[in-house]
């Protein structure tokens, strides 16, 4: 059926809300790229004249194309090789969705998606659309055909599951590079006792190479271990520039609202360190270096306004 320049504009103009929800069910830009394709072929093929409320049947069959996709990427990631953690975008990017209020911006931060991952899909949809699009129960119970009593206990659960007991805090695009900063600077320093001071006690390192970069399975656990293994990752040798294709040039960014490492040689973006920073110090380092995650920000990167790097790693 042919859309009329109306209706294509309609959707247009749901676009950047569609993508922002998907992203955040499923963790990858890439996927919500497709869901949110699926879902305007679907807008397309239905009888438009007869939807009372278009916003509503959007978001509704967005959510559900979104919960298939993350049954099936699960079933997926049950064979993915090493670590999985979520595609990070960079500071810009429009599928971050809407930020205006604390809780718009934590649910997108790359510490909460991780945590996401312990949810189960309804628990995940439930809690996207109501703590970073503020939709009421009974809307959230409409779209995912449950009761509205049903979605307030999904929602609660899902916040304690979310709730790690780390006191995250919420940091401008200023004081976000002056940790990226200070971080950079221990690391290449070889001092194990300076990162030490900035990590909490029972902080952690992740890194997902997708079997394409080496990448340690097991997570690194307490400020120590995590000191030695990131002093070692920084440390440079021939191998690893060879595996980059050169010395990476290291940028402090934001990456999911968090302050993040941006490594990128070339142009080309070739890993993302997020930092998650609470009261007592980092907590956690997640680093993405599977490039088949780091394409869109590759591309955001090259519409970024670029400064120098802090330095060159390896």
């Amino acid at each position: 059926m042919a859309l009329s320049v109306d209706d294509v504009d309609r959707f247009e103009a749901a676009r950047p809300r569609l993508e922002a929800i998907a992203y955040r069910l499923l963790g990858s830009a890439g996927e919500a790229e497709d869901v949110v394709q699926e879902t305007f072929l679907r807008w397309q093929a239905a009888d438009i004249d007869r939807i009372e409320v278009p916003e509503a049947w959007l978001t509704k069959v967005l959510t559900n194309l979104s919960l298939n996709q993350l049954a099936s990427a699960r079933a997926r990631r049950e064979t993915y090789v090493g670590r999985w953690l979520p595609e990070p975008l960079l500071a810009g990017d429009p599928m971050l969705g809407p930020a205006d209020i604390a809780e718009q911006r934590e649910s997108v931060s790359y510490a909460v998606l991780t945590l996401m991952e312990r949810l189960s899909p309804n628990e995940r949809a439930v809690y996207v659309l109501r703590e970073a699009f503020a939709y009421p129960h009974r809307e959230v119970a409409e779209i995912l055909d449950i009761s509205e009593a049903a979605s307030q206990q999904i929602f609660f659960r899902a916040k304690k599951h979310v709730a790690d007991g780390k006191a995250r805090i919420e940091i401008d695009e200023a004081a976000a590079r002056r940790i990226v900063e200070e971080f950079l600077a221990a690391a290449a320093s070889g001092q194990t006792e300076r990162l030490v001071r900035l990590l909490t006690e029972d902080a952690i390192s992740v890194g997902d190479g997708g079997g394409k970069i080496p990448a340690r399975v097991k997570a690194v656990e307490g400020a120590v271990a995590v000191a030695k293994f990131l002093r070692g990752l920084f440390k440079p040798g021939e191998a690893k520039r060879a595996l980059a294709g050169g010395a990476p040039g290291l940028y402090a960014w934001t990456a999911n609202g968090d302050p993040a490492v941006v490594a990128v040689v070339d142009g080309r973006v070739v890993g993302v360190m997020c930092l998650e920073v609470t009261a007592e110090g980092i907590a956690a380092v997640r680093n993405q270096v599977n490039p088949d995650k780091l394409e869109r920000a590759t591309a955001r990167w090259a519409a970024a306004d670029q400064r120098q790097p802090l330095f060159h790693a390896f």
